[in-house]
């Protein structure tokens, strides 16, 4: 099968529909990561007093960054997944005051679980981003229909404590192309308008399967809706250049210009200046 660019033309065009207002924008956009956690890959434990929070997000909104995504568990490889109510502790409070200081700021939540979502909304949030695509929490779909707020679906196969033991597929792009485009109808078959796709990264997926997926990412414009990539700072970066998180952006730089080079549409990332240095430079090379 023939995934290449000349066969997907590409849209830089992007409109979600958030809080009533209908947003527009004719380029790609950086969404910065705000962990909650103590145990994220990167910077788990980080950001723990209000203080910190909120001067991160500051930074982030300085630097460029479009949306902040916001979350208070850890999905890496081998997590152990916390409850609902932990969850909860660790994120309304920090999203409320995000909500207060930055109100103009678009804040995702990045949640399976629908009680957290709804909570989540109702408390300033923008949209959802769920790992699992509406799989782990069975309501969340329908709740997403109810909320009418934008929702990143995502593909991972199995779960963060053992996606990574045997990831196996026949074909990675046609298999996570079709997982998708199943999604998008469920959803959309529910009144869900504001889709973005996921393709996961380093969830469920070995380093083969990673590059082939960035390679190929143009296929999934024919999903027509916004194409969401992190692959920031992941093993992905890690393991192919020798590199540990902490020393991984030069690597997260390169894979996001692919990424935008071959289709994407918003960069989920850890550093957003490089991003925006990148999403800027490549927003301005494809235009010519």
């Amino acid at each position: 099968m023939d995934y290449s660019r000349e066969n997907s033309p590409f849209s830089t065009k992007i409109s979600l529909q958030i809080k009533g207002d209908l947003k527009v924008w004719d380029r790609s956009l950086i969404m910065g990561i705000l962990n909650l956690t103590p145990d994220s890959f990167y910077d788990g434990g980080a950001y723990e007093s209000e203080a910190s929070i909120l001067n991160q997000v500051e930074l982030m909104l300085n630097e460029g960054a479009d949306l902040i995504d916001i979350g208070a568990f850890s999905s890496r490889p081998n997590a152990q997944l916390i409850d609902e109510a932990e969850e909860l502790k660790r994120l309304i409070p920090s999203l409320k005051r995000i909500a207060e200081e930055f109100p103009e700021a678009l804040l995702s939540i990045d949640t399976y679980r629908s009680a957290v979502a709804k909570e989540a909304i109702a408390h300033g949030a923008a949209m959802i981003n769920d790992i699992s695509g509406g799989t782990f929490d069975p309501n969340l779909p329908k709740l997403m229909a109810e909320l009418n707020a934008p929702y990143i679906i995502m593909h991972m196969q199995g779960k963060p404590e053992n996606m990574q033991d045997d990831p196996t597929y026949q074909d990675v792009t046609k298999e996570i192309f079709y997982w998708l485009n199943q999604r998008l109808l469920k959803f959309r078959q529910l009144g869900v308008k504001d889709l973005i796709v996921d393709v996961g990264f380093g969830f469920g997926k070995s380093i083969a399967h990673n590059y082939r997926l960035l390679k190929e990412l143009a296929h999934f414009q024919q999903l027509d809706c916004p194409i969401l990539v992190g692959l920031s700072r992941k093993g992905m970066i890690q393991k192919l250049v020798d590199v540990s998180a902490k020393d991984a952006l030069n690597g997260s730089t390169v894979g996001h210009t692919l990424a935008l080079l071959n289709g994407a549409n918003i960069l989920r990332v850890h550093d957003v200046k490089a991003a925006k240095e990148a999403q800027r430079i490549v927003d301005f090379y494809q235009k010519q």
